[in-house]
């Protein structure tokens, strides 16, 4: 395989990774809070899926930080989340969250690549 041929199978290696970690994604569009000790950040869900979620968020969050993360309603229960890749926008940022089990390790063991997705 030539240099350019490996370059174009990387978006489908990476692609492929990200299925097999948290599953088929679905479009949402749900209000989102992040809480963590003395920080608290509001935005809306853009996709979802069994191991993370895609979000709009005009406040600034850190790569790597971790959150309690509720949707929709305050009184729901939240879902511990850490942030995997951040896209800068003129209006705020687009975060990758992935999902964390009680003991921290990430759901669906391996985690995603800490880049957005290409397109």
């Amino acid at each position: 395989m030539s240099e350019k041929d490996e370059d174009k199978a990387e978006p489908q290696r990476v692609h492929d990774t990200r299925r097999q970690v948290g599953g088929a994604r679905r479009e949402a569009s749900e209000r989102v809070l992040l809480r963590a000790p003395g920080f608290e950040a509001t935005g809306w869900t853009l996709n979802l899926s069994r191991g993370g979620v895609r979000i709009v968020v005009e406040d600034a969050i850190e790569q790597g930080a971790e959150y309690d993360v509720l949707f929709g309603d305050e009184e729901a229960p939240s879902r511990r989340g850490r942030v995997v890749w951040l896209q800068q926008e003129a209006d705020g940022q687009i975060a990758g969250l992935q999902f964390l089990l009680a003991d921290g390790t990430p759901m669906g063991g391996t985690p995603p690549p800490e880049r957005p997705p290409e397109g």
